[in-house]
């Protein structure tokens, strides 16, 4: 049953504000896992090619959360127009998503 598991991506400028952003959404229970991982990001913001450092964020969650989740972060987020992506899952071992959906909600 992997179509109830998915990945939602965010992105954010420090490592502070991905921690303080995994802890707020994992401690609200709408995501079993959050990782974060430092990236380069080259986009178009405002006219121009910009490269930065960001920090990426993992949550891993139900599907049927998504819409909180995505409005929980749109709350929380230091962005103005954040990054807020839904990935979906092909497949998870059972014994992981049992316990992700038993932490979710």
């Amino acid at each position: 049953m992997a179509h109830d598991v998915c990945i939602v991506m965010t992105t954010v400028t420090t490592p502070e504000q991905a921690k303080a952003l995994a802890h707020a959404v994992v401690d609200a229970r709408l995501a079993a896992c959050a990782q974060t991982l430092p990236i380069s990001s080259c986009y178009r913001w405002e006219g121009k090619v910009v490269e930065d450092g960001e920090q990426m964020i993992l949550f891993k969650t139900r599907t049927d959360q998504f819409a909180v989740l995505e409005a929980a972060l749109l709350e929380l987020h230091p962005y103005d127009t954040p990054e807020i992506i839904r990935l979906p899952v092909d497949g998870v071992g059972e014994k992981y998503r049992a316990w992700l959906m038993g932490e979710v909600g």
